[in-house]
């Protein structure tokens, strides 16, 4: 009856017809990884935060670092907001 026998998948060996690049033509990958060292190099967690931290200290795009920091103090200042932290402490009143 099959019951304790389970069925195996079937397998395809399927090539595309009329592909003639370079490579597997499946692979997904998204078109910015080849730009980004710490989705290439890294295997680790802290290595990888580690490869971020050096890229965004030693990019050569100043202006793309002004805003990452413009950002991260909105969201700072909005979370602060949100918790209702009271600035007075800091002041001794």
């Amino acid at each position: 009856m099959g019951i304790l026998k389970t069925r195996k998948n079937k397998k395809y060996s399927y090539s595309p017809r009329y592909y003639e690049g370079e490579g597997s033509p499946y692979k997904l990958e998204s078109k910015f990884d080849k730009y980004r060292k710490a989705t290439l190099e890294s295997k680790g967690l802290k290595s990888k935060f580690n490869t971020a931290i050096d890229d965004f200290k030693y990019n050569p795009d100043q202006r793309a670092n002004r805003i990452t920091l413009y950002i991260v103090l909105v969201l700072v200042f909005l979370f602060l907001v949100v918790i209702d932290f009271d600035l007075s402490i800091f002041f001794g009143q």
